[in-house]
């Protein structure tokens, strides 16, 4: 008797797949107008032909050998200890669970996104009742049977929020779009998701171009703190130089020659060092005020925001500007915000550097507290409005249908999430993108019912009405933190938009200063700090609690007794007033030394 190895897939190598043309798939299917149960099962087979991907395997009597299959079992277990049985109509473990449907050609597109969200709902109910040991698949397919294929994911496997993929603008997948012979991404796409779906997961790549990225910006911060500049300017400096990296990648500076202005810039001031300061400073004064650039003649967006406020430059030598064009030359567009800020922050922050990239909050971890203290109960709010805006729709009344979905959109647009340990903002982040998603989903939803009841996003961006960093409070001790956890925010938020926009700029100032992350303590407040006297009036003072030195006899690191500053009190004591939101996430301070899942100030 064989024995059974549910964690192994079959040998899909020794039953091969026939190829077909995406041409042929297309001729074959685009007027098929047959039931879903005749015709969904061939589909899928040629869908694995034209992808080149083993077709599923004949089903067994035990479900756990069905690990490939048309029609895998499945049991629903109630509330009230009964259970009921169900079909997924093709199943891959740990790959994904597809649903798929057959729309009647020539329904109004009210009823065929309502068909389609219902079976959505039908494939996220089939893969939150898998076994719990066969775990939660990353993707759910749906399909209108010849005509459309949708993505929705969920990279922490957990079955809790299945997000359209890649984003609410480009989930849906077109036949004709599929077989374009001059543009086989899509193809290429979903043929990934067949055979590796976790390499599809952006956070993975973007992880490993956020740690390049800070090593290098380490490199520049210690050479400069080495030729005796204060670890606060250097901070700053290397700020405003990463933003205007990360501008000219997305686009809000112009290319010269093919490449983005800033680092041609620094490619000619690598030969004349002595000008660095003073153009440098130039244009960051223009990025703030926005118009005609003397520097790039060029016209800029204008910034604004407080980061090109105070624009103090360093003077670099040939060679420290040399390590500002290897930074540069890295693909900006690919940093992971949820990440990025702890990077950075220890990159410009001397005695945190031997942790760079080794201890940090993985994002899988910030998921799963966001996701059940904010998201999922947004999203259910959500499923109640589109289900009563999809009955408005189908009784015609779609004015009345939209005002629902609008007014859905408003209160979304509202809320306030704050983190009051917020640190670089990596969980205020992936609330913001969560929320950026879910506001993708409103929108188009929105556009369905017709777009003579209400504007494009980007007319809604213009208006101040769309998610955006106001909505992210945040309250932090530590300055360069705090100063960090807006930038963070900001290059969130402005990926999203070039990813959902494409080229089109978001409203002018692109950088707006609306104080939502305040350097201040979280829990308590006061009037004023005064130093600690003894009886002789002489300052009473206390190990830093930082440096070290290394023991004459063990040999070990010790608190350095010579290292210490001044006891202080606080006058007028009292509990800290924390900005009126609608949720609180967060982490609690944790030692760099060790990486901590989240455990209290959960909700």
């Amino acid at each position: 008797m064989t024995e059974h190895r549910p964690d192994i897939m079959p040998d899909f190598a020794a039953s091969p797949t026939p190829s077909l043309s995406p041409a042929a798939f297309r001729a074959r299917w685009q007027d098929a107008d047959g039931s879903e149960l005749a015709n969904y099962q061939l589909f899928i087979t040629d869908l694995c032909r034209v992808l080149g991907v083993p077709s599923p395997d004949p089903a067994r009597e035990d479900t756990r050998d069905n690990a490939y299959v048309f029609e895998r079992r499945i049991t629903f277990r109630h509330g009230d200890g009964s259970s009921s049985t169900g079909r997924i109509d093709c199943y891959r473990r740990s790959h994904f669970v597809l649903e798929a449907k057959k729309i009647k050609l020539g329904v109004a597109s009210k009823g065929f996104d309502d068909a389609l969200q219902r079976a959505r709902g039908q494939a996220e109910s089939y893969a939150r009742a898998l076994p719990a040991g066969e775990g939660r698949p990353p993707f759910l397919i749906v399909i209108d049977v010849g005509r459309v294929i949708e993505l929705y994911a969920d990279f922490t496997c957990s079955g809790a929020t299945y997000t359209p993929f890649p984003d609410p603008r480009s989930h849906r997948i077109k036949l004709a779009d599929l077989c374009n012979p001059d543009d086989a991404t899509l193809r290429e796409r979903l043929k990934t998701l067949w055979l590796d779906p976790l390499a599809l997961d952006p956070s993975r790549a973007s992880a490993r171009v956020t740690r390049e990225i800070a090593v290098h910006l380490a490199r520049i911060a210690r050479t400069l703190e080495e030729a005796g500049h204060p670890p606060e300017l250097v901070a700053g400096f290397l700020t405003r130089c990463l933003f205007s990296m990360f501008a000219e990648d997305v686009g809000l500076l112009p290319k010269q020659n093919g490449q983005g202005a800033f680092r041609a810039l620094l490619e000619t001031l690598q030969g004349n060092p002595q000008q660095f300061v003073p153009l440098l400073a130039a244009l960051w004064r223009e990025m703030d005020s926005g118009g005609f650039s003397v520097v790039l003649r060029e016209t800029l967006p204008r910034f604004n925001g407080k980061l090109f406020k105070q624009p103090e430059v360093i003077a670099l030598d040939r060679d420290q500007i040399g390590l500002l064009i290897e930074a540069a030359s890295a693909d900006w567009t690919q940093v992971e915000p949820a990440i990025f800020g702890t990077l950075l922050e220890r990159a410009l922050t001397p005695t945190e550097r031997h942790a760079l990239g080794a201890h940090y909050t993985p994002r899988a971890y910030v998921e799963r507290l966001v996701l059940p203290t904010v998201i999922e109960p947004l999203r259910e709010q959500w499923r109640n409005v589109q289900a009563a805006a999809l009955l408005l729709a189908n009784e015609g009344k779609l004015a009345a249908a939209h005002a629902e979905v609008d007014a859905f959109h408003h209160r979304l647009c509202q809320i306030r999430v704050l983190d009051p340990a917020c640190g670089s903002a990596n969980f205020l982040y992936v609330t913001l993108e969560h929320m950026k998603r879910l506001e993708g989903e409103v929108l188009d939803q929105m556009h369905v019912f017709g777009a003579g009841f209400g504007g494009s996003q980007q007319r809604l961006e213009a208006e101040g009405l769309t998610v955006d960093p106001h909505q992210f409070l945040g309250l932090e001790l530590n300055p360069r933190a705090a100063a960090i956890a807006e930038l963070v925010l900001w290059i969130g938020y402005l990926q999203w938009h070039f990813r959902t926009q494409g080229s089109g700029l978001p409203p002018q100032p692109i950088l707006k200063d609306f104080r939502n992350v305040e350097c201040r303590d979280a829990v308590l407040a006061w009037d004023a700090v005064e130093t600690v006297l003894d009886e002789r009036g002489i300052p009473v003072s206390r190990w830093d609690g930082v440096t070290m030195k290394t023991h004459p006899v063990t040999g070990e690191a010790v608190p350095d007794d010579n290292a210490r500053k001044p006891l202080e009190r606080y006058l007028n004591p009292r509990k800290a007033d924390w900005p009126p939101a609608d949720y609180i996430v967060g982490n609690p301070p944790v030692s760099y030394t060790h990486l901590t899942l989240p455990t209290n100030r959960e909700v």
